[in-house]
């Protein structure tokens, strides 16, 4: 039996699970929060690492979320001194992200050096798309210089909900066209055609797409112009605003969906209706790019959850023939089984 332990580092969270291999059976669960905030018992990955009480000397290896792996890294690989600086250097793409996950690959290596370490990217799963749906409408060299582009997140758990809809569907993956939809309070949709990414809903970063819990998705670029001209909003009070105070929030006034759908206010009505609106638009256009589809699957805590909510997304002609399937991800199991895979090839 093998152990791989899987650690997913937030800003201010540390969440680890411990796999036995080949069985996938899950030995270890446990999470630490509010790291670092005042008061918590907590202040520093490494303190964290320490409550785990992990027995790094059982373990086989490791595997490591890292949110950004832009062009330069589009898959899962072993890490040592150049994978990290890679990840460091992608911090500007990911400012919010991979500096907590570049923390927790550097306190890990320190603490288990001679175990194999494996970065398994959000943004590997759509390092499949194609140029038309990756590119931007700019000056090119924008692109070329500044690697402005497109790349898609939640890639982990889209991973999964694909080979997992595969073996419900008794399809292989290469015969599999769904679309995905990762309902969180980040959310994400992704076209996968022949078990592959070909579009997804987030973009340069994760702000772009469905509406989320407190980000926006989709939104009128000049609005940001105007937030900063006409308003003088500063560059950081326009980044809190759209990413920290917009979605569901910025409409309703909170976040948790649970409590806004047990509400019969307008704001609350006016949310949900502009949450699935949008999700049925990211529909509608995927099912064009897939021409056929075997089904629509949910996930994410509302996804899996709300049904009032998945029912209001399918309420629609075009889509009344299509399965609807349900699907609990597990971003720690794909991460896992992706660390087994690479230490089996490599080392």
């Amino acid at each position: 039996m093998k152990k791989i332990a899987v650690f997913n580092s937030g800003s201010s969270s540390l969440k680890c699970k411990v796999f036995a291999y080949p069985s996938k059976e899950l030995l270890f669960c446990k999470t630490i929060e509010r790291i670092g905030e005042d008061g918590a018992a907590v202040q520093t990955h490494s303190e964290a690492l320490e409550a785990l009480e992990i027995d790094f000397a059982s373990l086989d290896g490791i595997g490591h979320r890292v949110v950004h792996g832009a062009e330069h890294l589009q898959e899962s690989v072993l890490i040592d001194s150049d994978v990290m600086e890679t990840i460091k250097e992608l911090i500007p793409l990911a400012p919010l992200h991979n500096p907590a996950n570049l923390e927790g690959i550097e306190v890990a290596v320190k603490k288990a050096p001679h175990i194999p370490q494996v970065a398994v990217f959000d943004t590997a799963f759509h390092a499949t798309m194609q140029e038309e749906a990756y590119l931007y409408a700019l000056p090119y060299e924008l692109y070329e210089k500044e690697g402005i582009r497109r790349y898609g997140f939640h890639g982990t758990s889209h991973a999964y909900l694909t080979k997992e809809a595969a073996k419900m569907l008794n399809k292989t993956l290469s015969q599999l066209n769904i679309i995905t939809l990762h309902l969180g309070n980040g959310a994400s949709a992704c076209a996968v055609k022949n078990g592959k990414s070909i579009d997804t809903s987030m973009g340069f970063t994760p702000l772009e797409g469905l509406v989320m819990g407190t980000r926006c998705g989709d939104l009128d670029a000049a609005i940001v112009l105007y937030l900063q001209n006409k308003l003088g909003k500063s560059r950081e009070e326009v980044e809190h605003i759209l990413n920290k105070e917009s979605g569901l929030k910025g409409l309703c006034g909170e976040n948790d969906f649970r409590k806004i759908i047990a509400r019969e206010d307008k704001y609350a009505k006016i949310a949900f209706n502009i949450m699935v609106r949008r999700i049925q638009k990211y529909i509608g256009s995927y099912i064009v790019l897939l021409e056929d589809i075997d089904a629509i699957v949910f996930s994410g805590g509302i996804g899996e959850h709300s049904k009032l909510l998945r029912d209001a997304v399918m309420q629609n002609a075009l889509l009344k023939n299509i399965e609807v399937l349900v699907i609990q991800t597990d971003e720690e199991l794909e991460i896992a089984n992706e660390c087994y895979r690479v230490i089996k090839e490599k080392v």
